[in-house]
């Protein structure tokens, strides 16, 4: 796919108002406020600014931002759920603008999060960037699988298999899968104009998943806290292009 500039052009906007959205969101996720509403808000900042939320009526969800607390992996379904002093919660955005998909989340702490939680949020942006930086075309993809299995396990933590990144572009989800751990030299050599998301999941204690009684939201077996960080990117001829990154800067928290 040689000619992917106009590709490139239409997943940069679509990926700047996903990251624009969690940047309208750092100042609203606090104390006291309930997931519904941060939903509420993502949803209206979307429509606000032309385009849709992916995730709302996907195979059945009911929302347009996933919302993943604590020990929640991913597929968090807002709710009255209050948050709370402690916690930290993943907000998940995909934004439809043209009919191209920009996906992308971030960990968001609510007061004073504990040192187990904050290294492992830590741990798991790390762990995302350093697979990101050695992307370029001609490497495989379990080498991004390496780059973040070795760094998490270094620190302790697991990382979630029952769910990895994923192609997109004129579609939400398409082919190549992107694991989140495998062996260096392995796997689909990267081309330029292949557009993934990396959105690794890393648990606190064992990597096993368990999905609740609606379907859909996935928390850890053993009821460690879990953390994940999702990029959209773009694979260039010189390396890589981030789509989702933030206007503001905003990386990991503290954001504000």
């Amino acid at each position: 796919m040689n000619n992917y500039i106009e590709k490139f052009e239409k997943m940069r906007i679509a990926g700047s108002l996903a990251a624009r959205t969690l940047d309208m969101l750092s100042e609203n996720i606090k104390e006291g406020v309930s997931t519904n509403y941060i939903d509420k808000l993502g949803y209206e900042f979307i429509r606000d600014n032309g385009g849709y939320s992916a995730p709302l009526y996907y195979r059945g969800f009911t929302k347009s931002l996933c919302t993943s607390l604590n020990h929640v992996i991913c597929h968090g379904i807002p709710s009255d759920r209050i948050l709370q002093d402690g916690d930290a919660v993943n907000v998940d955005v995909t934004a439809v603008v043209d009919e191209y998909y920009g996906d992308t989340s971030r960990m968001y702490c609510i007061g004073k999060t504990s040192v187990k939680l904050n290294n492992l949020i830590n741990a798991t942006y790390e762990a995302m960037m350093r697979a990101i930086k050695i992307l370029k075309p001609g490497i495989k993809l379990g080498d991004l699988g390496y780059e973040i299995q070795s760094y998490v396990e270094e620190k302790g933590f697991s990382v979630v298999r029952d769910f990895c990144g994923h192609g997109i572009g004129n579609k939400f989800h398409e082919p190549p899968n992107i694991l989140h751990y495998g062996n260096k030299n392995s796997g689909m050599e990267l081309k330029p104009g292949m557009t993934f998301t990396i959105e690794p999941m890393i648990n606190a204690g064992v990597y096993n998943v368990k999905i609740l009684n609606d379907g859909w939201t996935a928390v850890t077996k053993d009821k460690s806290l879990s953390a994940q960080f999702e990029h959209t990117l773009g694979i260039n001829e010189n390396g890589y292009e981030i789509f989702t990154e933030s206007a503001k800067g905003y990386t990991k928290p503290p954001y504000l």
